[in-house]
């Protein structure tokens, strides 16, 4: 198993007394990207800037292969820690080229020259800017601008990365490629990674593993696809997506709904319960003169919805609803075009093996 390149261990940073960031604990291999993911103020910014050196953690300790930057046995100046920075603002020296802000960390030694100027145009080969060393910023496209400050903070190779809302600042029409383009280059490096976000989508196209940050805490870390499909509760589950909740009290193991029983093991009688699905995973079926669809072991039991409204929304269509049991609103998303007419009768079946069931916060 390959060593950690960056270790954090307990790293706590308050300010006037409230905690910003409380025992954050995690590591990244060489090569691994990273993303620490969750909503403005949680505390993403203050964890990366400690780790870079710029902000100092009350207490904590930080490791980089090994050495200790940050602990009882000392705090390593930011400069020595071999990291690479990159912010939202990609901070490009207006008066200088394109070569020589990629060049601008590599030094002046005239012995290493012909190894620097190998290494920068090296580097705008790989972010597609080659011939470009001769612009300046302010002739550059955003997207072009953020490949060059990519570029410059790998040139000196760090080997731990950090990104703060690198890609926030781009039109949505050019960030995917953008993104797609700067993991390509990043796993080539074999940095080690750690990008700040609040976007889902963001996090899941770039990370290796995700770690969801919550009131200065990590709530929940792993790989996008088990961090989306084995939420930690219905917070985590709606930062994710937007959820349906159904809500109902656990008796015998058991909650009863409009949709039938659920299996609620582990709640003591009279828990509030939340019952957590995703639109996409509502099933829709026509009403045949008030009847709806024998209930199954995987759906369960139909319960009938009067439609709200519809909205087509380019890939797929968007209908709410509201349970005619108990006045529930619920969304459903399908693929294409469905457009029901608000007033329609329709059935909902919730399929078991994509439910979701929390106790109720209080």
């Amino acid at each position: 198993m390959t060593a950690p390149r960056l270790t954090v261990d307990h790293l706590t940073r308050s300010f006037g007394g409230r905690d910003v960031v409380k025992d954050v604990c995690f590591s990244i291999a060489p090569g691994q990207v990273s993303c620490l993911l969750g909503p403005s103020g949680c505390g993403k910014s203050t964890t990366l800037r400690m780790i870079a050196g710029v902000d100092r953690p009350d207490q904590g300790r930080i490791r980089i292969d090994g050495t200790e930057v940050f602990g009882p046995s000392g705090d390593s100046p930011p400069e020595s820690r071999g990291i690479g920075l990159m912010f939202q603002d990609f901070a490009l020296f207006p008066h200088l080229s394109v070569f020589d802000n990629i060049a601008f960390g590599l030094g002046s030694d005239r012995s290493g020259r012909k190894r620097r100027e190998q290494r920068v145009h090296d580097l705008l080969d790989r972010i597609n800017l080659g011939g470009f060393g001769g612009k300046f910023p302010h002739q550059l496209s955003g997207g072009e601008q953020q490949r060059v400050a990519l570029a410059r903070a790998l040139a000196p190779r760090p080997r731990i990365m950090l990104m703060d809302e690198p890609f926030s600042g781009l039109d949505n029409r050019l960030r995917d490629g953008i993104r797609d383009t700067t993991l390509d280059v990043l796993k080539e490096e074999g940095a080690a990674v750690l990008l700040v976000t609040h976007e889902p989508e963001e996090a899941m196209r770039m990370a290796d593993e995700i770690l969801l940050m919550r009131a200065g805490q990590i709530v929940q870390r792993g790989a996008p696809y088990n961090i989306y499909n084995a939420p930690i509760d219905a917070e985590a589950a709606a930062f994710f997506s937007d959820i349906n909740v159904i809500k109902g009290v656990s008796v015998g193991a058991l909650t009863q709904t409009a949709f039938g029983s659920f299996l609620t093991p582990g709640h003591p009688d009279q828990t509030q319960i939340d019952i957590v699905i995703r639109p996409q995973h509502l099933r829709i079926d026509f009403d045949r003169a008030g009847r709806g669809p024998n209930p199954t072991l995987g759906d369960g039991t139909a319960a009938r919805g009067i439609v709200q409204r519809s909205r087509f929304l380019g890939h797929e269509s968007l209908v709410d609803f509201r349970l005619e049991a108990d006045g529930t609103p619920l969304f459903a998303t399908v693929p294409g075009v469905f457009l029901p007419k608000a007033g329609t009768a329709l059935w909902l079946m919730i399929r078991r093996d994509r439910c979701y069931v929390f106790p109720a916060k209080t």
